[in-house]
């Protein structure tokens, strides 16, 4: 019990919140006490409250964000307004901002698309053409041939190619990753990191302060550094109350000397490989490219790296020279891209509904979170009334209840437009998929939910008539055999104080 103590006040994640708490009560008592014994800071505070919900009315941001702001500032109208200043009004941290700014302005130097390419995919497919200019002109990613793919349906067999290319890495390796969990998992990574050290390889890691908060200890940047790790934390966590730690390097990012590319939703943990179980067993996927289209995942991984950096890197030393890639033969088009927080433009559910909206026989799904916008909402009703297959596999056993009970709460209206919701009965699906009409695929790490689509930083790949689109729907259709078919006649047998708080969660949705 006293080991379990000492453990708990050594935690940074509640040492954070605890410190952040504390400043929360002293600060509401003071306003709490000020308004008591002033009318007039009584009435300035309600007034601002009034001029805050206005505010948020007219400002260019989701509705359903809009709504649960004005929920709370007029709910709780002598504070609503001074929580919004503090926790709503400004969702981006201005230093990410400026960095992203800065990195987009290299943008033009550092990656441009073959114009043949976009040619060629015009001609043979609108659609898919103008989901790939989407991609480019506003995420700035190009699309790519010569480049060859597979998918990885389970965090096992991700874990074995990853250990398989890491001994092979002659000039460096950069991993970006959410979570790391010491285990066999990292142990072994780990391992493999400080030979290639030894060998002169260079390694980087960055990963992010709120991911790892509680299973990495505080000084482990330190710790990898002294093994010869160049290492860095993404927007280290710190105890201030206008703290900003919605945004999250959500990212799962593998580069290898700039011919190998790894990402998906697995991160550094024994969970992802059902080496320690949680939730069930562990379904989870990825993709690795070798080809032309890892030029993208390490432009990605070295505009976090250098945002803080004096002397930034000259990117072009980390690109693998081109006829190393002559003897890659064309796997279908492949358009690695990124999504940030930073901008107005949320690429991650804009990709989901250009492929919602562009199927016309079916639209497969897979996702550990269900919290849907209206916007999405609308995509998938949408769809299923036009005739598409859509089919979305979420967990059966959660990882958040909370979350879960949102969730659950989408069921109804999307399965009486004619949307199949299942169930993965063996446990947690982490997974992030989507496949269409047997020739477009995305895997990433976008989970359909407001954090992925509007707070934190991700990343996925697209492909177009690539061999890992019909390995997708390989997967899916296996995983669909052992889930459960949620039913209309389900979901109108819940329970009233159940439905209750299903509602009053779903007011909070875009918190979560």
């Amino acid at each position: 019990m006293i080991r379990k103590i000492f453990s708990l006040l050594h935690n940074k994640g509640i040492i954070v919140g605890a410190l952040i708490l504390f400043q929360l009560f002293i600060f509401f008592e003071v306003i709490l006490q000020l308004s008591e014994y002033s009318f007039q800071i009584y009435m300035f505070l309600i007034v601002l409250s009034i001029l805050m919900s206005i505010y948020v009315v007219n400002k260019n941001d989701n509705p359903t964000y809009k709504m649960t702001w004005i929920f709370l500032i007029m709910g709780f109208p002598v504070f609503g307004g001074l929580i919004y200043l503090l926790f709503g009004g400004q969702k981006v941290p201005k230093e990410l901002q400026k960095r992203d700014k800065e990195a987009v302005a290299l943008y033009p130097e550092i990656l441009w698309q073959n114009k043949k390419i976009m040619e060629e995919l015009a001609n043979e497919d609108p659609t898919a053409f103008k989901q790939a200019n989407y991609l480019w002109n506003t995420a700035v990613y190009p699309i790519y041939k010569r480049t060859q793919t597979k998918f990885f349906p389970i965090g096992e067999k991700k874990f074995e190619a990853m250990i398989e290319e890491l001994k092979k890495a002659e000039k460096f390796i950069f991993m970006e990753y959410f979570i790391i969990a010491p285990g066999i998992m990292w142990d072994t990574i780990l391992n493999i990191l400080v030979k290639k050290v030894k060998e002169g390889v260079e390694v980087r890691l960055l990963y992010d302060d709120a991911g790892c908060i509680a299973t990495l200890p505080i000084d482990y940047v330190h710790t990898l550094k002294k093994l010869g790790v160049k290492a860095k934390v993404f927007n280290p966590i710190r105890p201030r109350l206008a703290i900003q730690m919605n945004n999250r390097d959500h990212r799962k990012i593998l580069v290898i000397d700039g011919k190998v590319g790894m990402t998906g939703g697995i991160n550094l943990a024994d969970e992802y490989i059902n080496k320690k179980q949680r939730f069930g067993h562990w379904k989870d996927s990825a993709v690795m490219l070798k080809g032309e289209a890892v030029w993208n995942l390490t432009m990605m991984f070295l505009q976090f790296w250098n945002y803080d950096e004096v002397e930034k890197d000259n990117f072009f030393d980390y690109k693998a020279s081109h006829d190393v890639f002559d003897y890659i033969e064309d796997d279908g088009y492949v358009q690695p891209y990124s999504d940030s927080p930073t901008d107005n433009e949320n690429v991650g559910e804009n990709t989901h509904i250009n492929m919602i909206n562009g199927a016309n026989q079916y639209i497969y799904a897979t996702t550990p979170y269900l919290v849907l916008d209206n916007e999405m909402k609308t995509s998938l009703i949408l769809a299923a009334k036009n005739g598409v297959d859509v089919r979305i596999l979420v967990p059966h056993i959660p990882d958040k209840k909370y979350v879960f009970c949102v969730t659950r709460s989408n069921y109804r209206s999307l399965i009486e437009a004619g949307v199949k919701i299942y169930e993965y009965l063996p446990g947690f699906v982490h997974s992030k998929t989507f496949v269409s009409d047997d020739k477009i695929a995305v895997v990433g790490t976008v989970n359909m939910d407001f954090r992925s689509y509007y707070l934190h930083y991700e990343c996925g790949v697209w492909f177009y008539k690539s061999k890992v689109v019909m390995d997708v729907k390989k997967d899916y259709l296996e995983t669909l055999k052992k889930s459960h078919l949620v039913t209309l006649e389900e979901c109108k047998k819940v329970k009233w104080p159940i439905r209750i708080l299903r509602s009053i969660l779903n007011i909070f949705a875009p918190m979560m």
